[in-house]
């Protein structure tokens, strides 16, 4: 088939592009089919279902026991950092406060990527106190004129 032909055939189609076959989309709060017969199916049956999960679980079985655990207690996916910080109420502060970062790091009292999340949150916070003084700053040479 060339080119000008599937151009044609295309075209031929009854959606045009750009344009949806339901232009509302699938409804609020509409669930797949599929999940709701799931659910369905195990609505009936999983007390006894988890029930027997744990019994396997308690008698050894590997794969039980991982799903036992993957539920109850999942891996953290962060952990809570504490080391001290001088206080930051000015964007000129965040240069004291990046180097105790990076004195915690060095020290071993977080990880490289612990530090980085924190200095990551240090600039943020820099920023926004930077922005906060700009609008202060404008709204004090607008009130001047």
């Amino acid at each position: 088939m060339n080119q000008s032909a599937k151009t044609e055939k295309k075209q031929d189609s009854k959606f045009k592009p750009g344009q949806s076959g339901n232009p509302n989309g699938r409804p609020q709060g509409s669930r797949n089919k599929a999940t709701l017969a799931m659910e369905s199916l195990m609505e009936a049956d999983a007390e006894a279902i988890t029930r027997k999960c744990i019994e396997r679980a308690k008698e050894g079985d590997m794969a039980a026991i991982r799903l036992c655990m993957d539920r109850l207690y999942p891996p953290r996916k962060d952990s809570p950092v504490s080391f001290e910080l001088p206080p930051m109420e000015t964007a000129a502060d965040a240069m004291q406060v990046m180097g105790a970062i990076l004195m915690a790091l060095a020290s071993g009292e977080v990880t490289p990527s612990e530090a980085q999340a924190v200095a990551g949150i240090v600039e943020t916070f820099r920023r926004t106190i930077e922005t906060s003084e700009m609008e202060a700053r404008i709204a004090e040479l607008e009130a001047r004129k």
